[in-house]
């Protein structure tokens, strides 16, 4: 029986690592499958892990009916993998459900529960509401004290914020510096240190973010190839 399941965590906790593995454990499998990502750190049309690891994928912008596109490229009772779902939006989480009740396809999301301020994204309280099973992923992430991370924190310029956009695209690896404008990066944080406004101490400013690698290949599988570019075949680990 399809299910729509959400696993969500903090930022680091390896969400797009497990999409990833996911995709490829059910392609691997003889399944056909359908990734699909929004604002993806590394680009539109792309799912990248901290770890160096990427797929391309499909974008999901606020347009997009998810419907139509999974029912053109999914047949019934095959897969769609889906990544950033927090910021979906809660009609295109119906057309997921949708998809999993009326055409029998799996439906695996991976997303953050909640933003900077610790208010839950709109496509992610949907998924609570709408989803089969619930995963939280149990991957330990901490806050620099110690504690259990739990506010994906927005730092401009190096400061903790509380207000601004909900959405404004950044990575938790520092940058060189920010050609136009503020820098802005996140630090998952315990509730404390996110009330009290308080980042690591002596957080290095000067890295850069990771380059993702990539695991080449296309956006999903073709249904008429189960081989493809990830058969037989792990991934370099990345440098360093």
């Amino acid at each position: 029986m399809a299910e729509l399941r959400f696993s969500y965590g903090v930022m680091s906790a390896g969400k797009s690592t497990l999409a990833l593995q996911v995709e490829h454990t059910w392609t691997e499998a003889g399944r056909c499958g359908l990734l699909l990502t929004s604002h993806d750190r590394g680009g539109a049309g792309r799912v990248t892990s901290r770890l160096g690891m990427g797929r391309p994928a499909v974008e999901v912008s606020a347009g997009t009916d998810l419907w139509a596109v999974v029912g053109r490229a999914v047949p019934p009772a095959d897969f769609v993998v889906a990544d950033e779902a927090q910021f979906y939006t809660p009609a295109q989480v119906d057309q997921l459900a949708r998809c999993v009740d009326e055409r029998d396809v799996d439906v695996a999301c991976f997303g953050l529960l909640s933003d900077f301020a610790g208010r839950m994204f709109p496509g992610s309280a949907r998924l609570v509401e709408m989803a089969d099973v619930l995963v939280p992923l149990p991957l330990p992430v901490l806050c620099w004290c110690g504690r259990p991370a739990r506010i994906n924190a927005r730092l401009v310029d190096g400061v903790v914020v509380h207000e601004g956009e909900q959405v404004l695209l950044g990575d938790t690896a520092p940058v060189e510096g920010a050609l136009f404008g503020p820098e802005v990066r996140y630090q998952v944080l315990c509730r404390r240190h996110w009330a009290r406004r308080e980042p690591a101490p002596g957080a290095d400013r000067s890295g850069g973010a990771r380059r993702a690698g990539d695991l080449s290949g296309a956006a999903g599988r073709s249904c008429t190839d189960r081989g493809g570019p990830l058969s037989g075949r792990r991934p370099a680990p990345p440098a360093g």
